[in-house]
């Protein structure tokens, strides 16, 4: 009778291993995100209208230098040529370095309005869906109440009643703009005060406002840029319809909604030059602002949904 040391030794059984996927790792979250951005050739178009028309005005004064605050009335109207590229306006101002000017006063309001609005938004519809019942009733007939209202009458109102400037057009705009983002939040958070970790954390005695401070706003946070871009967007046309109406900021401070309503009264004679540039501008940085806004939009989805 052989032994066991005798008996042959079995050799080890190997394992298949599966084979490689094709498809490449999975990605970081913002880095897919950012490469969906990215694939979006229109949100790059916009992306860089922005980046360019804001280095236009913010950085071309540095280098291209223009007296926006003196009249000089042996200046006026003269056409685009080589001493001014763009023209000069009614006061002698050069018009290229006036649209620089007014382009920093559109932006700086616009970017402040719409972050300023998207904030209160945000705060006023993340409470209302959050606290639910009564409150959130009370709340959102508020917010009702005053959409039903045309902004651009209670803008149109309002600086009437106040001294026009670049603060006073912020605190306007962004006081009756957070309407929208307010009703987009609440729709977010009545969804999210669901959901299982809400819950665990209300039941380990977690308070309301932590509960909007670390679960609501944080994964109701794509709706919330994204929207951002298109309050931005809008916060620039609202200033440029206040100014062609006569109600932007006075002179010898400019933006281009008041150039483009200057404008428009000189074109009937013939000087085109103070027409379309600003009104060129205007169209260029509203659809930054949305090309932006749709690629944004794609990659949050993306990154939500963890393709």
């Amino acid at each position: 009778m052989s032994t066991l040391s005798e008996l042959p030794a079995t050799p080890p059984v190997r394992v298949p291993q599966p084979a490689a996927p094709d498809e490449p790792p999975v990605r970081g979250l913002w880095r897919q995100g950012v490469a969906v951005f990215c694939e979006n050739r229109l949100a790059l178009v916009g992306l860089g209208l922005f980046v360019l028309l804001a280095g236009v005005c913010f950085l071309g004064p540095l280098f291209y230098h223009t007296d926006q605050v003196h009249t000089d009335l042996t200046q006026v109207h003269l056409a685009p040529g080589a001493g001014h590229p763009l023209g000069t306006d009614g006061v002698g101002y050069d018009q290229l370095g006036r649209l620089m000017l007014g382009g920093q006063t559109s932006i700086v309001v616009g970017l402040a309005a719409g972050i300023l609005a998207t904030f209160l938004g945000t705060l006023w519809g993340a409470v209302a869906g959050f606290a639910g019942g009564w409150v959130d009733a009370a709340m959102m007939r508020v917010v009702d109440a005053m959409m039903s209202i045309p902004s651009l009458f209670l803008f149109m109102l309002l600086a009437a009643i106040v001294t026009p400037s670049v603060p006073m057009l912020i605190l306007i705009i962004g006081a009756f703009a957070w309407l929208g983002p307010a009703r987009l939040v609440r729709g977010e958070a009545l969804s999210l005060r669901s959901r299982e970790y809400v819950q665990a954390m209300r039941a380990m005695g977690g308070t309301g406002g932590r509960a909007v401070r670390k679960h609501i706003v944080p994964n109701a946070i794509g709706t919330v840029i994204v929207n951002a871009t298109f309050q931005i967007a809008d916060a620039i046309l609202y200033v440029a319809y206040l100014s062609f109406l006569g109600l932007g900021v006075p002179p010898p401070a400019a933006n281009w909604g008041g150039m483009l309503s200057d404008g428009l009264a000189d074109t009937y004679s013939g000087h085109w030059w103070l027409l379309y540039p600003p009104g060129i501008a205007i169209i260029l940085i509203v659809l930054a602002f949305n090309f932006m806004g749709d690629g944004l939009r794609d990659a949050f989805e993306v990154r939500l949904r963890r393709r």
